[in-house]
């Protein structure tokens, strides 16, 4: 389905758009939003919207739903789409697997716990959990789900093949962005490109992120807009996200505290074997990952939504964070 791709970085004047040729799959919170941006104006992305959650969400809507996220033609000879859900998702994985033989995956590793932090936020933020830092990791298993980094690369090695798989580190990125954008770029057939000074900043940081001046209001909002994203309303979006509405029912609540070293010691505990199969995958030392000893105590009686190794219980399922 990929063998509409011209060679690659080619432009052609409006030529069909194809298929996606690679996605990048995150995790969330790893840089994905400033890619989004940057790669945006270099090839063709999903319009009007940064995740489509077609293929573990929509996948019901059909293939007549999903390309309408693309235009007819473009300029761009590669096509892609930044999808930090499908990381953890097996179900996205076997859907793109079936049916785009040829994609390419990128997954990026940042430090688990910031990482885990910094997505709680967000969603607090925005309305998808109200509860405490240490309620919401047992009441929704993507927190925990999507840091098992190891675990999910090998499924997507396994199902894809080594050489379409590039993993990156975060790290990498704030240290050297266009170094880290140049092995991107080669790995999906981009030419590659130099940043502009203006490119070199942070988009939708989470460390200034508060909790809403109202958690009901926020989360009616938020579910309003994916309402309109899944019929194709983005204009509707982009006017409520310009308008003194988005402003009145987005931060203005109380600040986040910091997370406790209790929680983070356990928190390493539960990911430390995660943590130490990435590092021979990728041959690197993460030291500087497991920086807090383990505690002595079972990680299981903290977390009751994990089984044996850090895997979420089938048996719980995620509830809202009231």
């Amino acid at each position: 389905m990929c063998d509409l791709l011209t060679p690659a970085g080619s432009v052609r004047p409006h030529s069909p758009v194809p298929l996606p040729s690679f996605f990048l799959v995150g995790p969330p919170r790893t840089g994905t939003s400033w890619l989004h941006e940057v790669l945006g104006r270099r090839m063709q992305l999903p319009t009007d919207v940064k995740e489509t959650r077609f293929f573990d969400v929509h996948y019901h809507r059909g293939w007549q739903w999903y390309r309408a996220h693309y235009p007819e033609t473009s300029v761009y000879s590669v096509a892609g789409e930044v999808a930090p859900t499908y990381f953890a998702s097996a179900t996205a994985r076997a859907r793109i697997v079936e049916t785009i033989q040829a994609a390419k995956v990128v997954c990026i590793f940042r430090e688990p716990i910031a990482r885990i932090e910094s997505l709680y936020r967000v969603k607090c933020a925005y309305g998808m959990i109200g509860c405490t830092f240490e309620e919401a990791l047992q009441r929704d298993p993507e927190l925990l789900e999507s840091s098992r980094y190891a675990t999910h690369l090998n499924a997507w090695q396994s199902a894809l093949g080594k050489d379409r798989v590039l993993a990156l580190v975060y790290d990498d990125l704030c240290q050297s962005p266009q170094a880290f954008l140049d092995r991107l770029a080669d790995f999906i057939g981009l030419e590659r490109f130099a940043l502009a000074p203006s490119e070199m900043r942070r988009v939708r940081p989470s460390a200034s992120l508060t909790r809403p001046r109202n958690y009901y209001r926020t989360r009616a909002l938020i579910r309003l807009s994916n309402w309109c994203k899944c019929r194709g309303l983005h204009r509707v979006v982009a006017t409520v996200r310009n308008s003194p509405l988005h402003r009145l029912c987005l931060g203005g609540g109380s600040p986040f505290p910091p997370m406790s070293l209790t929680t983070k010691a356990r928190l390493y505990e539960v990911l430390r074997s995660e943590i130490d199969e990435l590092e021979t995958l990728l041959n690197r030392d993460f030291a500087l990952w497991k920086g807090l000893a383990p505690l002595q105590r079972d990680a299981r009686q903290v977390f009751p939504t994990l089984t044996e190794g850090g895997i979420p219980n089938p048996n719980i399922r995620s509830e809202p964070c009231l």
